[in-house]
Order: structure tokens, then C-alpha cells, then sequence
């Protein structure tokens, strides 16, 4: 083995841990009693697969005491996310964005790395409005139900909070889904109730 390709791989092993636990530990400014949160994404976020009042975010919200907007497309990628969020962003002006997009990229097999770079434009246009933010990792639509590495990069490059385990296990339990890639009514309780110990952790709440 090339001694390049030995130092590449011990650069992986100790330094890529390194910024996953940055992120882990990553804090968000507190919310304010009246801050308004953004809930951004796609059929995850608009709560298909459950019933009327039983999406994540308007679960989150009773959780948090916080008004929780519900801004999800089912069927949107990436790129159709990007290109719709400023608007969302100057008409709601919330305090915080929870992101929770790339399902629909990952199904359809679209680039990983434009969905990084769609995501990544997502987050930097909350931040340049004063907008906090938090990523919602989601699985790959395989017998894994691993997250894609990009989304814990992601998270550790713009030092925001990531919860990236709950989707996975929720969608790995058939008494916690609709459908293969979509919760029922208690798999989005279990999402919502992760979001909010997250929020908890980081310091927002």
C-alpha cells in the first residue's frame, strides 16, 4: 500500500470521529417564548402516513411550547427545496429551521453531492438570516437504514445540532411506520419527542 493512501486512511480514523462528536455536542441559541419554528422538508415533514394534527411538527410544538410551522412538500428534492426556502424563510422569519430533507433524492438515486450542496446552500441561507438550525439526518432507502456520511458532515462543517439515529430506528419497526419510507402517527410522536431532547441539549429549549 502507497504510503499517501496509508495517511489518507489514518486521517479518516482519527480526525472524521473527531468532527462527528462536534457536532454532537454542536448548541443553538435559546428560543424565545414566542420564537417561531420553521419545520422544512418533504412528505416527513408534512406528516404523511398519519392524520390530521399528528405530523412531527405539530407534535414538536406541543412539546416545546413553541409555534412550530409545518412547511413540508411530499415528493420535493433537494434542489426544489433550495430554490423554495427563502421565500418560506422572509415570510415566516422564524428563530430556528429543523431541516429534514434528501428522501426523495436518495430514493430517485440523484447525485449525493449536489443533495450536500443543495442542503449546504439551505443552511447557509437560514444563517445569513439570523436563523439557527438543525439537521434531521434520513436513511438510505436500503435494509441499513444508515444516514449518507454527508449529512453527520454537515453538521460537523457548520457546527449545527443533528439528530441522525431517530428516522433509522423508527423506520426499522413495522408497528412504527405507514410504509416503508414513511412513520405512522406514533413513529412521527417518537421523531418529534427526539427533536425535542435535542433542542433540549443544544440549549434552545
Amino acid at each position: 500500500m502507497r504510503k499517501s493512501s496509508i495517511l489518507i486512511q489514518l486521517f479518516l480514523v482519527c480526525i472524521l470521529p473527531l468532527l462527528t462528536g462536534c457536532s454532537q455536542g454542536a448548541k443553538s441559541p435559546p428560543l424565545a417564548a414566542d420564537g417561531v419554528v420553521l419545520a422544512f422538508g418533504d412528505s416527513i415533514t408534512a406528516g404523511t402516513g398519519a392524520g390530521g394534527g399528528e405530523s412531527y411538527p405539530e407534535i414538536l410544538g406541543g412539546l416545546i411550547g413553541r409555534k412550530v410551522v409545518n412547511a413540508g412538500i411530499p415528493g420535493e428534492v433537494t434542489a426544489e427545496g433550495a430554490a423554495r426556502l427563502p421565500e418560506v424563510l422572509d415570510s415566516v422569519r422564524p428563530a430556528l429551521l429543523i431541516l429534514c430533507h434528501g428522501g426523495n433524492d436518495l430514493l430517485r438515486h440523484m447525485d449525493q453531492r449536489q443533495a450536500a450542496d443543495n442542503l449546504r446552500g439551505m443552511i447557509r441561507m437560514a444563517r445569513e438570516r439570523g436563523v439557527a438550525v438543525v439537521l434531521v439526518a434520513v436513511p438510505s432507502p436500503d435494509l441499513s437504514l444508515k444516514p449518507p456520511a454527508f449529512y453527520r458532515e454537515l453538521a460537523a462543517e457548520s457546527g449545527i445540532p443533528i439528530e441522525s439515529k431517530a428516522l433509522g430506528k423508527i423506520l426499522g419497526k413495522g408497528s412504527l411506520k405507514s410504509d416503508y419510507i414513511h412513520p405512522n402517527a406514533s413513529g412521527y410522536r417518537q421523531l418529534a419527542e427526539a427533536l425535542a431532547a435535542l433542542l433540549k441539549k443544544s440549549g434552545a429549549i
